[in-house]
């Protein structure tokens, strides 16, 4: 656990050409200047917003100075504004950098620095085709350059309506090399959309929405994935909604990619954005009115990381945002946030003497945050605790807060229950112990301890295996960090064999089975493995598939969260997730699994009882779901189809199986499962029977498969109703009926004679009902003796 250190001044300006200057240029305006800094630090881009005078303009400021030209740019207030500055990486030159100067009207100057001779213009190009194409923001994605632009309608009285959607999104690739600069084509990434503000991680481009005049439109964000060329709708009170991958340029439009989704779209809730920046774990990050700082992640996942104090912002106030490692730094009217993004934690909240402050990069240094100031460039430093022996303050309390969260389900009362109360109360015992437990445990590391309390050290004892298992893990993630690229596979399938047992022998809420989902998608194979250890899944002699699972495991696998249950985040219940690992990585597998999941369940749940999976869903249902999501239609998705439908055992899904091998017209694999099932129960014989013989009036198909299907004809069925089902199904014809068909294929009497012959030859229903009387050797019986 880190903590903060010394607030320190880097830098007085005296260190930078034309210094006081600098300070000077920091120091005037209205507004606050905007400051970027290079990627190695040595130059500071400084854009004044002031109203003239003096006139707007760009000035750079090196660090060190060697001579050489400087970079100073101004425009006139007729000139169109300036829209971004962007440092460009040089894919010729390993570790060199331009600059881009973009303005509205979609001008970019592209500017070298060269040690000696100071800024060189490259090249001027022009972005956008279209004179009329103004652009509203920009990014640098790699080496292109991403812009949402204005394209104004031709004619000046159109409809607001449409005027909405005149907005586009393009991409241009910008190539530096030693013969000078390439634009690459224009490529539409979004047209007919509304405005947008672009923001680009390394891999991805966040699409947030500027205006919030149109309800519809200002409900969601839109990630582009340019690798993948696919288009993800998000929103964060909804989660991932929609994506789409864009295979050619109609497919671009904006109204038709919302197509699929304007009905959910309608019911959110409107955009609550303040501010907004990316981080360096290539999430979005977004502050609300209220203060609260979200992340977006690139698969449209949303998750909670802190609240600012303070209550709503207000409209002009200014939010500041940068991530140094995974620490991330808040600024908001002179307070400095230091938050730990992945736990929430906060680690440090400092006042400052300047009301503003302009974050720098760092370098590379993860410990240090520095930003620039009126007064010089300021370091933040961190520390790590100088007494290891001493227990990690962060697990004592993860075992607080898991506490509170357990007892707030359980408790009826609406008040909340925090980890102060949690301590104080004494009431709750259990977390008490766990944490001095701990302590005791994690200081024997370093040296002896003092005593526990006599139940403590009962208790740890019985929990003494469980710590060991926790520290080898702890020991297994530190080998997985060190270990070299050969090693990693094997340690990770390792860990996740260790994560996937341990989360199944916990209680499976919505939080585990998420952290199991992402699991399954990160390390799919290893899940697997994972998988298949946890719940002893292996052929036998016979080659059919056992399992050596515990009870307590199978009803985590099928009793857990359902989809209704977990919501629409992404996160799939954990029988589906193990069916779509068996899908990738052991097909065949699949229909035996879902009928060991079927006996399972038949042991362990009343039928339809509602407890059970079997109340809500059928398992094979389930299953199916899984299969259509892999949206490919082929031969071996049907084969899967049949088998999951047949290994239900179902009287429906057996039907719906002869239904579809009928449709595929295999009529041997038609006759073998009517011969099996039939045996299943008289209804389901008829129902089989009744569906051959309705396909046998039809066609010629079932002709050499006759004497094994009028085995199947049922007791019950006598020869009208057998004529009554031939009738009803013999195929229209459009022509006169004639005596003799040249075409060879109609039903004729003869077919139907052997079944009729056999139907009417057997013994009447009525007939067995009383054939055991009939046969007594005398008739009547005789009368019994009399007792006297």
């Amino acid at each position: 656990m880190k903590r903060a250190g010394m607030l320190r001044q880097v830098s007085d300006f005296s260190d930078f050409s034309r210094g006081h200057w600098l300070q000077e240029l920091l120091c005037q305006g209205e507004e606050p200047s905007c400051v970027q800094s290079s990627p190695d630090g040595q130059h500071l881009l400084v854009l004044q917003k002031s109203r003239p005078p003096p006139l707007p303009r760009v000035v750079a400021f090196q660090r060190h100075s060697i001579g050489g030209a400087d970079l100073e740019r101004n425009w006139q207030p007729p000139q169109p504004a300036l829209v971004g500055l962007l440092f460009l990486q040089s894919p010729v030159t390993l570790g060199s950098w331009v600059l881009a100067i973009v303005w509205e009207h979609g001008r970019t100057e592209v500017w070298h620095f060269v040690v000696a001779l100071g800024w060189q213009l490259l090249q001027t190009l022009e972005l956008c085709q279209g004179a009329r194409a103004r652009i509203i923001s920009v990014c640098s994605q790699g080496a292109s350059l991403v812009w949402c632009e204005e394209r104004p309608p031709l004619d000046a009285h159109s409809d607001m309506s449409k005027c909405a959607f005149r907005f586009c999104v393009c991409t241009r690739a910008l190539e530096v090399g030693d013969q000078g600069v390439r634009l690459g084509t224009v490529r539409i990434v979004l047209h007919n959309s509304p405005e947008y503000q672009v923001l680009a991680s390394p891999q991805h481009v966040f699409l947030v929405p500027v205006a919030a005049s149109f309800a519809t439109t200002s409900k969601f964000l839109l990630i582009w994935h340019p690798e993948k060329a696919k288009l993800t709708i998000t929103a964060p009170s909804a989660g991932f909604i929609h994506s789409k991958v864009l295979r050619s340029s109609s497919e671009s439009d904006f109204r038709k990619l919302l197509l699929g989704s304007v009905g959910l779209l309608s019911g959110l809730a409107p955009l609550d954005i303040h501010t907004s920046a990316v981080s360096n774990s290539e999430g979005l990050l977004l502050v609300s009115t209220k203060g609260a700082v979200n992340m977006v992640e690139p698969d449209g996942t949303q998750r909670h990381i802190f609240d600012l104090e303070g209550g709503p912002l207000a409209q002009g106030s200014s939010v500041q945002l940068k991530t140094f490692g995974s620490i991330l730094a808040c600024m908001l009217a002179g307070v400095l946030y230091l938050v730990d993004q992945n736990s929430g934690r906060l680690i440090e909240k400092k006042i400052l003497s300047m009301k503003e402050v302009h974050f720098l990069e760092s370098l590379g240094e993860e410990d240090s945050i520095q930003f620039l100031t009126q007064t010089g460039i300021y370091s933040f430093s961190f520390s790590k605790p100088e007494d290891s022996s001493r227990p990690e303050p962060c697990l004592v309390e993860m075992v607080f807060e898991e506490a509170c969260r357990y007892y707030q389900r359980r408790s009826l009362s609406s008040s909340k229950l925090t980890v102060e109360k949690l301590k104080k109360g004494g009431v709750f015992q259990a977390p008490v112990a766990l944490a001095a437990i701990l302590q005791h445990s994690l200081r024997q590391k370093q040296k002896p301890a003092r005593g526990l309390q006599d139940t403590y050290a009962k208790l740890l004892s019985t929990m003494s295996l469980e710590l060991q298992s926790y520290m080898s893990l702890e020991l297994l993630k530190t080998c997985v960090v060190c270990a070299p690229e050969s090693e990693v596979e094997s340690y990770c399938e390792e860990l996740v064999e260790q994560e996937v047992s341990r989360v199944l022998h916990s209680d499976m809420d919505k939080d585990n089975l998420a952290y199991l989902n992402s699991v399954f998608a990160s390390f799919p194979k290893a899940a697997w493995k994972a998988t298949r250890s946890c719940l002893q899944l292996q052929q036998n002699g016979d080659g059919l598939l056992v399992a050596r699972a515990t009870p307590e495991v199978w009803k985590k696998v099928l009793g857990g969260p359902q989809q209704e249950e977990v919501g629409q985040n992404g996160v799939v219940p954990l029988f589906e997730l193990i069916c779509a690992s068996f899908l990738r990585f052991k097909p065949k597998w699949l229909p035996s699994f879902v009928e060991l999941t079927q006996q399972y369940v038949s042991i362990s749940w009343a039928y339809s009882s509602k407890e059970g999976p079997e109340g809500r869903v059928p398992l094979y249902k389930r299953a199916l779901g899984v299969l259509a999501r892999k949206n490919k239609c082929s031969e071996a998705n049907d084969e899967m189809e049949l088998e999951l439908l047949l290994c239900s055992k179902r009287p429906k899904a057996v039907l719906q199986a002869l239904h579809l091998l009928i449709r595929l017209k295999r009529w041997q694999r038609v006759v073998e499962v009517a011969e099996k099932f039939s045996k299943l129960s008289p209804l389901l014989n008829k129902e089989i029977f009744t569906t051959l013989l309705a396909e046998f009036a039809q066609h010629r198909e079932l002709d050499p498969y006759l004497d094994t299907l009028w085995l199947l004809c049922p007791a019950e069925l006598t020869a009208s109703d057998i004529l009554t089902v031939v009738l009803q199904h013999l195929p229209h014809s459009q022509e006169d009926p004639v005596p003799f068909s040249s075409e060879g294929n109609q039903l004729t009497v003869g077919l139907l004679k052997p079944l009729l012959q056999r139907v009417v030859q057997r013994p009447c229903v009525q007939d067995e009902m009383y054939s055991d009387a009939l046969q007594s050797p005398t008739f009547p019986p005789p009368t019994p003796p009399r007792e006297h």
